[in-house]
């Protein structure tokens, strides 16, 4: 299965690497699950919700590293299925993690890896 991806701070990104579980962000918790996207849904989820924001780590998980049960594909933007955790992210899901740089115009600019990765 191809890699899933989730867009952390970089302060989110660094308590995750000193705690080595992640459960969320405000978001995440106020929807009861953890969001993913698959690297065709990021440039989405970039403009959706992480419009203009700077400090951004992109971070490439293993899906068959968490619990099957708890990682479900829903229905999300225009019907397309995503993935969501209802769990807590283990450290040992990370596959990479990079940086997301901005354009002079306010767009995230996704690392070459991506592709590579999901």
């Amino acid at each position: 299965m191809a890699c899933i991806f989730k867009v952390l701070t970089r302060e989110a990104w660094e308590a995750f690497g000193r705690l080595r579980v992640f459960d969320g962000s405000a978001a995440d918790k106020a929807d009861g699950f953890i969001h993913f996207s698959t690297a065709a849904q990021l440039p989405g989820t970039l403009a959706k919700h992480y419009a203009l924001q700077t400090d951004l780590v992109l971070v490439a998980l293993e899906p068959t590293r968490m619990p099957a049960a708890a990682l479900k594909w829903e229905p999300a933007r225009d019907g397309a299925l995503f993935p969501h955790l209802y769990d807590v992210l283990a450290f040992e899901t990370v596959i990479e993690a990079a940086p997301l740089a901005m354009t002079e115009a306010g767009a995230h600019v996704l690392p070459a890896e991506v592709m590579r990765w999901g």
